[in-house]
């Protein structure tokens, strides 16, 4: 899904909800929050992973990672991926200089609170907003998220680009 040329206009559920980003990597942090997430929708591909394969993943300048709190709470996250330029160019030359909103989610006692849509929002502003500005902000989704995630995704201004078929994959 690909979002507009800007930030959609939504607001945020009130003033107890705040995001904050890590300054400094915290692969812990990625690693629970993607098993505690993605526990109820099946989340699988990251599982196996290793300690250092979070930690690599983790320590990548490419990716910053957000958290969500709510009344102080830790309620969700968001994980903002940059794909840059290749030197060379490929078939992949479409996809330089793009944010994707590379994990997003609440945690299972603050689903249903309408968190979802000013997490999203917060995901939104910060990917149009990471320099320089990026040619296009996507998301992908499927059928291991939130069954109401392509309205929220929808509702936050993002369009269907592509859409495919099959048996999901474990890997």
């Amino acid at each position: 899904m690909r979002s507009g040329d800007g930030a959609a206009n939504r607001q945020t559920c009130d003033e107890t909800f705040q995001v904050r980003e890590f300054k400094e990597p915290n692969w812990i942090f990625n690693r629970d929050m993607y098993v505690a997430v993605g526990e109820t929708w099946k989340w699988i591909d990251k599982l196996p992973w290793t300690d250092e394969q979070w930690n690599q993943y983790a320590s990548d300048p490419k990716l910053r990672t957000f958290a969500g709190y709510y009344d102080n709470a830790l309620a969700g996250y968001y994980e903002l991926r940059r794909n840059h330029a290749p030197s060379a160019p490929s078939y992949r030359d479409e996809y330089k200089g793009e944010v994707e909103i590379a994990y997003f989610g609440l945690l299972p006692d603050f689903i249903g609170r309408g968190l979802g849509s000013a997490l999203l929002t917060s995901a939104i502003e910060n990917a149009w907003a990471w320099a320089p500005t990026p040619s296009r902000v996507w998301v992908h989704t499927c059928n291991r998220d939130h069954p109401n995630a392509l309205y929220n995704y929808q509702a936050g201004g993002f369009k269907i680009y592509k859409i495919e078929e099959g048996e999901p994959t474990d890997g």
